[in-house]
Protein backbone atom coordinates (compact mmCIF):
# COMPACT_ATOMS: atom_id res chain seq x y z
CA UNK A 1 0.00 0.00 0.00
CA UNK A 2 1.61 3.39 -0.65
CA UNK A 3 2.23 5.83 1.83
CA UNK A 4 0.11 9.18 2.06
CA UNK A 5 1.19 11.96 3.34
CA UNK A 6 -0.94 13.68 6.14
CA UNK A 7 -1.29 17.39 5.81
CA UNK A 8 -1.48 19.22 9.04
CA UNK A 9 -2.22 22.51 7.74
CA UNK A 10 -5.53 23.48 5.40
CA UNK A 11 -4.67 23.18 1.59
CA UNK A 12 -6.21 23.71 -1.66
CA UNK A 13 -7.58 20.63 -3.09
CA UNK A 14 -5.06 20.93 -5.72
CA UNK A 15 -1.97 20.64 -4.15
CA UNK A 16 -3.76 17.94 -2.26
CA UNK A 17 -5.00 15.80 -5.85
CA UNK A 18 -1.24 16.70 -7.15
CA UNK A 19 0.25 14.88 -4.43
CA UNK A 20 -2.62 11.93 -4.21
CA UNK A 21 -1.49 11.58 -8.59
CA UNK A 22 2.30 12.03 -7.32
CA UNK A 23 2.43 9.19 -4.72
CA UNK A 24 0.03 6.76 -6.64
CA UNK A 25 2.45 7.34 -9.77
CA UNK A 26 -0.83 8.20 -11.70
CA UNK A 27 0.39 11.01 -13.84
CA UNK A 28 1.40 8.99 -17.00
CA UNK A 29 -2.36 7.74 -17.11
CA UNK A 30 -4.07 11.58 -16.92
CA UNK A 31 -1.57 12.17 -19.63
CA UNK A 32 -2.39 9.90 -21.86
CA UNK A 33 -6.91 10.80 -21.68
CA UNK A 34 -5.62 14.70 -21.23
CA UNK A 35 -3.60 14.35 -24.68
CA UNK A 36 -7.03 12.44 -26.67
CA UNK A 37 -8.88 14.81 -24.73
CA UNK A 38 -7.14 18.45 -26.38
CA UNK A 39 -6.55 16.12 -29.58
CA UNK A 40 -10.60 15.98 -29.78
CA UNK A 41 -11.08 19.76 -28.51
CA UNK A 42 -8.11 21.17 -30.94
CA UNK A 43 -9.25 19.29 -33.99
CA UNK A 44 -12.67 19.57 -34.44
CA UNK A 45 -15.41 17.47 -35.97
CA UNK A 46 -14.16 17.54 -39.02
CA UNK A 47 -10.83 16.04 -38.14
CA UNK A 48 -12.29 14.06 -35.37
CA UNK A 49 -14.91 12.16 -37.38
CA UNK A 50 -12.38 10.42 -39.40
CA UNK A 51 -10.11 9.87 -36.21
CA UNK A 52 -10.55 6.00 -35.05
CA UNK A 53 -7.65 5.99 -32.45
CA UNK A 54 -5.76 8.55 -30.42
CA UNK A 55 -2.64 6.66 -28.31
CA UNK A 56 0.28 8.31 -26.81
CA UNK A 57 2.99 6.28 -25.64
CA UNK A 58 6.35 7.85 -24.62
CA UNK A 59 5.49 10.62 -25.82
CA UNK A 60 4.80 9.67 -29.20
CA UNK A 61 1.16 10.09 -30.29
CA UNK A 62 -0.18 7.47 -32.70
CA UNK A 63 -3.28 8.56 -34.28
CA UNK A 64 -4.94 6.54 -36.61
CA UNK A 65 -7.21 8.56 -39.12
CA UNK A 66 -9.49 6.58 -41.65
CA UNK A 67 -8.92 8.89 -44.92
CA UNK A 68 -5.99 8.61 -46.29
CA UNK A 69 -6.56 12.49 -47.94
CA UNK A 70 -6.86 13.87 -44.75
CA UNK A 71 -4.06 12.03 -43.40
CA UNK A 72 -1.72 13.30 -45.97
CA UNK A 73 -2.99 16.94 -44.97
CA UNK A 74 -2.48 16.44 -41.83
CA UNK A 75 0.93 15.62 -42.12
CA UNK A 76 2.29 18.68 -43.82
CA UNK A 77 1.40 20.50 -40.28
CA UNK A 78 2.82 17.77 -37.86
CA UNK A 79 5.22 19.99 -36.25
CA UNK A 80 2.03 22.92 -35.56
CA UNK A 81 -0.24 19.92 -34.09
CA UNK A 82 2.61 18.98 -32.09
CA UNK A 83 2.52 22.32 -30.39
CA UNK A 84 -0.87 23.36 -30.30
CA UNK A 85 -1.44 20.03 -28.11
CA UNK A 86 2.02 20.98 -25.94
CA UNK A 87 -0.08 24.31 -25.31
CA UNK A 88 -3.12 23.62 -24.98
CA UNK A 89 -1.52 20.71 -21.78
CA UNK A 90 0.62 23.46 -20.45
CA UNK A 91 3.64 20.93 -20.81
CA UNK A 92 5.44 19.34 -23.39
CA UNK A 93 3.55 15.93 -23.14
CA UNK A 94 4.06 15.38 -26.93
CA UNK A 95 7.04 15.45 -28.86
CA UNK A 96 6.24 13.40 -32.43
CA UNK A 97 2.92 12.90 -33.96
CA UNK A 98 2.67 9.21 -35.85
CA UNK A 99 -0.30 9.42 -38.06
CA UNK A 100 -1.13 6.25 -39.44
Amino acid sequence: MAKTKRFNEENSIEDVLKAFIEVNKLSAGIEKVDVREAWFKLMGTGITNYTDEVLLKNGTLYVRITSSVLREELSYGKDKIVAMLNEELKKDVVTTLVLR
